[in-house]
């Protein structure tokens, strides 16, 4: 087990009891986190009673959080025509079509979300074994593959995150920096775990959301009141 680090073990005194914490305490005590000289993300964990191995019991989406999550996205579109001129509206970092994706093929992954028009995705498509594993391959379930790709990159550029299970059944999603002001970070965090308990697979019986736990980049875990 990694040794941690004198400011870990004094910031994980502080929580004193493994009983969870209503939020609004839970980010106030989070906050006290705050003594590095980088603003360090915020996550989010929710752990969900569902069977992982269960194709309809997965779990996976993409919001927009009221207050964004304090990190400009570096946004790639694939599409050509007026689709393409459309993104460059927007504000997308990288446009192209078969350049591109040639491109991204011998390797160049320099972007932190992918967005593809339907029509492309015949060439999108072999693009799987190098963006999946970095969880960028454009996927109509997660709306980055799209026709509307001025809302779906606007939407980004404001914050938006996507989500989906891990093996273990738990969702994670950056929700802010810790240097937001403690009621952008509730209402972040509010909003995201809304959003999950709306997506409960009908497959799932029984307590679906049975935990959530908030951490900054280097901190401990906070457990909350679900």
């Amino acid at each position: 087990m990694a040794k941690r680090s004198k400011r870990y073990r004094s910031d994980a005194k502080k929580v004193k009891s493994e009983s969870p914490l209503p939020l609004s305490e839970a980010v106030e005590l989070l906050k006290t986190f705050d003594t590095l000289k980088f603003n360090q993300s915020v996550e989010v964990a929710v752990r969900l009673g569902i069977d992982a191995k269960q194709a309809d019991q997965l779990v996976r989406g993409s919001i927009v959080l009221p207050h964004g999550i304090g990190k400009t996205l570096r946004i790639c579109v694939i599409a050509k025509g007026d689709k393409a001129d459309e993104a460059k509206t927007a504000g997308a970092d990288t446009v192209g079509d078969a350049e591109l994706v040639t491109k991204i093929k011998d390797g160049w992954t320099d972007f932190d979300v992918c967005i593809a028009t339907p029509d492309m995705m015949g060439l999108v498509g072999p693009l799987g074994k190098v963006l999946g594993p970095r969880g960028l391959m454009p996927s109509p379930r997660a709306g980055t593959v799209t026709m509307d790709v001025a809302k779906t990159v606007a939407e980004y550029k404001a914050g938006k995150v996507e989500f989906r299970n891990d093996k273990a059944g738990i969702v994670h999603a950056i929700v802010g920096k810790i240097k937001f002001e403690k009621q952008q970070l509730v209402e972040n965090v509010e909003a995201f775990i809304q959003y999950v308990q709306s997506l409960k697979p009908m497959a799932v019986k029984g307590v679906y959301v049975k935990g959530v736990t908030l951490s900054a980049t280097m901190s401990p875990g906070v457990r909350v009141v679900c």
